[in-house]
């Protein structure tokens, strides 16, 4: 590591280093292609198995069962670290982190040990949640119904991320009473189709396409004991979301100092015999890290808040006696609009400091702007500061997000208000 690759800020952890060092190969080798992969858009199924054979999906699972048991912080920062690489394949992995904290925040049984097993094996889950058809993203027109000894699933999701990539989709659905359930799909089930008609400007290698199920054959292993979900499930996909910006902008930043540095043409009205030299050009530079540099160090500062809310929840907090899950999710919606400007405006300016030659293809600093511009849409950030304006003025609790019950501590399912 040279001296410019620092200065991003010291590791969440004073065993970070030693847990990155096994991941930074990786993650060299997944950047060195990149831009070729987003000009061809090229699907990354071999990045994604380098990634699963270190042991990537197994992060957070616990060492006993085959993982690398980091905290949030931590993995947080590799998030960071990975988006730098290619932010595609850091919303690749977001719903098998996000089923892991599930799993993590279940209760103790046959399901958690199984699934967790499987986790630290190197199986892989995508996700199955979102449907076109809905007025809103928690409500599903898919179904999963008792037949026989089994069950039978019949629907059609979108934005998949992932599922193309997975040995399983993550997916919920109502029965035949209009009950939310949630099932493991095998992804080469017969019934399965996933498609890669994904197409949007940014993110298009995350398989964030359509999965439709015909007459899917389900068995009980499959339904998952409780629909419910771990209590920081908004602040924790979001989050995975601003770290993915991090890393876009600690990406750009790098690539812009390069081309700065090797930049042999001047501009008539220069300040210096080099573009290395321009003051100017410079502060440009300057601005685009620092707003990197700032957006990691939120995201690593949010992350603590949401280690917190998974440390109080397995420690058998009573969610109505304790703050802990309501802040995580405010900190983290008061980082969403701050994050996504930061990063949006660094993958702008970042052209003011180069020539016409930097909009050429081959350089593709294009892609760090389609991709922020695409992630800072979901779950979009105009209603974040509403929210915590709400916070700060009344201690309003923010809206509950997808299913309406939460896991508590190692067992029962909670209401949320």
């Amino acid at each position: 590591m040279t001296r410019i690759d620092q200065a991003w800020g010291r590791g969440p952890s004073a065993r970070y280093e030693e847990i990155a060092v096994r991941f930074r190969p990786v993650f060299h080798d997944i950047a060195q292609a990149a831009i070729e992969r987003d000009q061809q858009r090229r699907l990354p199924f071999e990045e994604v198995q380098w990634l699963r054979d270190a042991g990537f999906g197994a992060l957070r699972v616990p060492q006993d069962y085959g993982g690398l048991a980091v905290t949030l912080p931590e993995l947080f920062g590799l998030l960071i670290e990975l988006a730098a690489a290619d932010p595609n394949i850091t919303n690749i992995f977001r719903s098998q982190l996000g089923f892991t904290e599930d799993l993590l925040n279940a209760p103790k049984g046959a399901w958690r040990e199984e699934w967790l097993s499987r986790l630290g094996r190197g199986e892989m889950i995508g996700s199955g949640f979102s449907e076109l058809s809905s007025a809103k993203i928690s409500e599903h027109s898919t179904t999963i119904l008792r037949e026989g000894d089994g069950y039978r699933l019949n629907g059609e999701k979108f934005y998949t991320t992932g599922s193309i990539y997975a040995d399983w989709i993550n997916l919920a659905a109502v029965d035949g009473e209009g009950t939310p359930i949630a099932a493991l799909v095998p992804t080469r089930a017969r019934g399965v189709e996933i498609l890669d008609d994904w197409d949007g400007f940014g993110q298009a290698l995350s398989g964030s396409g359509t999965a439709r199920f015909k007459d899917v054959r389900l068995e009980p292993e499959h339904i998952k004991p409780d629909a419910a979900r771990f209590p920081y499930t908004p602040a924790f996909f979001q989050l995975v979301h601003l770290a993915s910006l991090a890393g876009i902008g600690r990406a750009a930043a790098s690539e812009l100092a390069e081309l700065v540095g090797s930049r042999v043409r001047l501009y008539p009205r220069g300040n210096g015999a080099s573009s290395a030299d321009d003051p100017q050009v410079l502060e440009v530079v300057g601005r685009v890290r620092g707003r990197a540099y700032s957006a990691g160090a939120i995201v690593l500062n949010v992350a603590e808040a949401l280690q917190r809310s998974f440390e109080a929840n397995i420690s058998g907090a009573d969610p109505e006696e304790t703050d802990v899950h309501l802040i995580a999710e405010v900190e983290t919606s008061q980082a969403v609009t701050v994050v996504s400007t930061l990063i949006l405006e660094a993958t702008t300016i970042l052209f003011d400091a180069l020539g016409a030659s930097a909009a050429k293809r081959a350089t593709a600093l294009d892609r760090h702007w389609r991709n922020a511009r695409t992630i800072t849409s979901h779950n979009p950030r105009i209603y974040h500061d509403r929210v915590v304006g709400e916070y700060a003025v009344s201690g309003k609790k923010p809206a509950a997000v997808g299913y309406r019950k939460i896991i508590t501590p190692f067992g029962t399912s909670s209401e949320v208000a």
